[in-house]
């Protein structure tokens, strides 16, 4: 039996083909769609996080094999049990893990199996690093490559660290995909939420020019009358 196995058994075990088919539609796996042949069992994310705690020892064998299924739980499993297994490894095996989670950027290929590791991994493993690998994902021609630099500032901006998500969401501004204008969106309103001055001058300077999506999520938790302002371009 392949390391994998006990794993896959499991989570066969918990398929709903009736989420499953609902799921497809959600993460638009139709042809020409950005998740384009993505494969669901129609596991609920908490389900597979109780799966990943068990399984949370698994070797980089038993992790890549997963990593590389058609199955989207499988993949969204092995990367859970990534994010359990950083904080506790050594920082030789963080470094491991860190460097095995973008050689397998390929397998990481939907915003939510981005948004449920970026963070946890590259940014936790950048924290008090050198960050022009993520500057080398911004400028990716594979979009998911884009999202996990733009996503893996949230570790940052939690411990109100900007600078870093503020320059990579400048050079993603004009990306032309409607992922990346909810993601760079997303981490404006965090640091908005976190110092509410450094979201006004990030706005001030480019609220004209954002992409619509991009600026309704920065806005989000300001009042409705600034809101009306920055979306009419009165502000």
């Amino acid at each position: 039996m392949s390391s994998d196995q006990p794993i896959i058994d499991e989570l066969r075990q918990l398929a709903n083909p009736d989420k499953a088919l609902v799921l497809q539609r959600f993460f638009k796996t139709g042809t020409g769609e950005y998740g384009e042949g993505d494969r669901f069992l129609g596991i609920p994310v908490p389900a597979q996080r109780i799966v990943a705690k068990t399984y949370r020892s698994a070797d980089l064998s038993a992790i890549e094999s997963l990593l590389h299924s058609p199955i989207h739980e499988h993949r969204l499993t092995a990367l859970l049990i990534l994010t359990y297994q950083f904080p506790k490894a050594s920082p030789a095996q963080q470094k491991v893990l860190y460097e095995f989670y973008l050689n397998n950027t390929g397998s990481i290929n939907n915003w939510d199996l981005v948004d449920s590791s970026a963070e946890y991994i590259v940014g936790a493993y950048l924290a008090n690093k050198d960050k022009k690998p993520l500057y080398r994902l911004a400028h990716s021609l594979l979009l998911w490559e884009r999202r996990i630099a733009m996503i893996a500032c949230f570790h940052f901006i939690k411990h109100r660290s900007f600078d870093d998500a503020l320059n990579i969401a400048e050079l993603l501004l004009h990306d032309s995909h409607d992922l990346m204008h909810k993601a760079v969106g997303w981490m404006l309103r965090e640091i908005g939420k976190r110092d509410i001055n450094v979201l006004y001058d990030f706005l001030q300077q480019h609220y004209r020019v954002m992409p619509r999506t991009m600026l309704r999520y920065a806005i989000e938790k300001l009042s409705p009358r600034e809101r009306q302002a920055y979306l009419r371009g009165t502000f």
